[in-house]
């Protein structure tokens, strides 16, 4: 998801400030809106605007190659204000900044009437999810490119704090800026000090000079959002997915799609639906692997990616890699029950390794007693064997633990298959190591 969505992002906001750089006004609609406007508008291009935004642009690239990790968009920042009213910019057909109200606005809790809260709710829920989902957004994909950890709670805390004071200073619902972010970012910033200097520099700005920033020509401004947001669209990542993983690959051009289509919000509740999609498509169909013996060992593994493994004769050991719960555990009785059929002759006895299923639920338990009743039905002996404790503990509180062989702590596949061939006057494996408890 988050592949798609920083290429998305990077194409959106370019089609957002490429109409600034040129000197004419951007339109608000999604990125193939915003591009049809813009060819639509090119011939409006202001000479003035373009030559100050590539100069920007010139300052900001030779700033990334000769001048790494310093505060370049602040000087070019600081730059183009000094430059719009020292040359008279604006005069020349060059856009400003709107101008920027000075001092803090009264904070006072906003008059609300419970008859206004039918149609205030469903609004404020809506700010929250779409904040909530751009801001999670934004985190992990700085948290993918720089490492650490995202914390969801201490972010929403954040948001709840910031929309609180908005709120009663009456200003606009409040979450992650991905181009100021992304600006932040291409400055240096890697701590969250830099977030409480900017708060501290917005201060004293607002208190003292705000009139400066109405100064700041748009192609400016443009130019250090572009830059930041080049770094974002990296197709090489995109060809890497598709050689590697198929459906992931599916799910980054759904992100990438919805963003160009829908907005940022859109477009990444988009991808992450296609890929709760993809999620419960794999779970609901678990790979069920049949186990062999390692040759020389008590050890058992997937027959399927070693065929040298050892085929236990008149035994079938199964390992469903999964959790399983009431969607998917149909699927792996029958996958169990369909190889059992399907074998050259049926098996007197069937292993079901659960060392694998970190979850067994309340359906699944019983389905499972189900699929043992059936075997015994036909002769076949049946024993669920490594459960996890909690797993055991769920076994055990459905009643169906005996049914499923007495299932404990202590038994191990090659426990349950030397007693087998005990009680078959057959020659016990001969142990070399020590059974693993995974």
């Amino acid at each position: 998801v988050m592949t798609g969505f920083k290429c998305g992002v990077a194409l959106f906001l370019a089609s957002t400030q490429l109409p600034k750089l040129f000197g004419f006004h951007s339109a608000h609609g999604s990125f193939w809106g915003n591009t049809g406007h813009f060819f639509k508008h090119l011939n409006e291009t202001n000479s003035m605007s373009l030559l100050v935004g590539v100069s920007a642009l010139a300052v900001l690239l030779l700033g990334k190659i000769f001048l790494k990790h310093k505060p370049v968009a602040l000087i070019v920042v600081i730059g183009g204000i000094v430059a719009a009213s020292a040359l008279s910019l604006e005069t020349r057909g060059v856009k400003l900044i709107d101008a920027v109200p000075q001092g803090i606005p009264p904070l006072r809790v906003p008059a609300v009437h419970w008859n206004d809260l039918n149609e205030l709710l469903p609004l404020a829920l809506a700010c929250f999810l779409l904040g909530a989902v751009e801001t999670a957004a934004i985190g992990r994909m700085f948290v993918a490119k720089h490492g650490g950890r995202f914390d969801a709670n201490q972010e929403n805390l954040a948001l709840a704090a910031s929309n609180l004071v908005a709120g009663l200073g009456g200003g606009f619902p409040v979450s992650g800026g991905t181009s100021q972010s992304l600006v932040n970012e291409e400055g240096g910033a890697r701590t969250p000090l830099s977030t409480a200097l900017a708060a501290v520099f917005i201060l004293v700005v607002v208190l003292f000079f705000s009139h400066l920033l109405s100064a700041l020509p748009q192609p400016v401004l443009a130019a250090v959002v572009l830059v930041a947001i080049a770094s974002l669209f990296k197709l090489s990542t995109l060809k890497e997915l598709w050689r590697s993983d198929r459906p992931e690959f599916v799910v980054a051009i759904a992100a990438f799609g919805g963003v160009l289509t829908f907005g940022l919000l859109r477009g990444v509740m988009i991808g992450a639906a296609i890929s709760l999609v993809q999620l419960v498509r794999v779970s609901s169909r678990p790979h069920v692997a049949l186990l062999g013996r390692i040759p020389g060992t008590r050890r058992f593994s997937d027959c399927d990616r070693h065929s040298d493994n050892e085929i236990i004769p008149n035994v079938m050991i199964f390992r469903p890699e999964s959790p399983l719960i009431y969607f998917n555990v149909d699927n792996v009785c029958d996958a169990i029950l369909n190889r059992a059929r399907a074998a050259p002759k049926l098996p007197k006895l069937v292993v079901l390794d659960l060392s694998a299923a970190p979850l067994v639920d309340m359906q699944s338990a019983h389905t499972l007693a189900g699929m043992a009743d059936e075997l015994i039905a036909k002769g076949i002996q049946f024993h669920a064997v490594e459960p996890r404790s909690s797993v055991r503990d769920r076994l055990r509180h459905e009643g169906v633990d005996n049914k499923l062989g007495g299932v404990n702590r202590f038994t191990t596949v090659a426990d349950v298959i030397e007693y087998f061939q005990r009680e078959r006057n057959a020659s016990p494996l001969q142990p070399n190591e020590p059974h693993p408890t995974e």
